[in-house]
């Protein structure tokens, strides 16, 4: 199950979520709409066993191609908070030229893919909360050494799911990273 606003011929900013969360979350904290009034199109899904989506039976090492295939989506913006980070990760380690930019928001899985991720040239703006106790601000800074096209982003006084915490903050950066990009 997805939501989807704007165009499908503009920009294409494609919304992972959280363990506690589902693509509702997107259009609760106005992600979705700040989307479509900027002229891009938002697309939040639903990830398998979450929100109003089946368990997949069989590995998710292949949901995230599958589902950019079937939506025929043109070099999305990838955005994956937390949990989420158990798709785009392994995703990017080997399909990162079917992005335009990748948006990691204190994503599970750094250290698990530390390898496959190094030198991926995929434009990337990791965000963290400065107060997350789950995923540490020190694997943002392993993300840039990894990847020489990261910039990190701290949003003061967030924790874990800095985006619900800081949620103007977090918009302006997603929105200003997104203009940067060229798709």
């Amino acid at each position: 199950m997805y939501l989807a606003v704007g165009a499908s011929t503009a920009k294409t900013v494609l919304l992972l979520h959280g363990a506690s969360f589902s693509a509702q979350t997107w259009q609760e904290i106005g992600t979705l709409q700040l989307l479509a009034q900027k002229g891009y199109q938002g697309i939040a899904v639903d990830l398998p066993g979450y929100g109003y989506s089946e368990r997949l039976s069989g590995s998710t090492k292949d949901f995230l191609l599958a589902l950019i295939d079937g939506l025929n989506l043109n070099l999305p913006i990838l955005v994956s908070p937390s949990m989420s980070g158990n798709y785009s990760l392994p995703f990017i380690a080997n399909h990162a030229e079917r992005l335009a930019g990748f948006v990691p928001v204190a994503p599970v899985g750094i250290l698990k893919f530390e390898e496959q991720l190094k030198g991926v040239q995929l434009p990337t703006l990791a965000i963290w909360g400065s107060n997350d106790r789950l995923i540490p601000v020190a694997q943002a800074d392993l993300l840039l050494k990894l990847m020489p096209n990261a910039q990190k982003v701290i949003l003061d006084n967030a924790g874990h799911a800095s985006y619900m915490r800081a949620t103007d903050e977090f918009h302006e950066h997603l929105i200003k990273f997104v203009k940067l990009l060229n798709c």
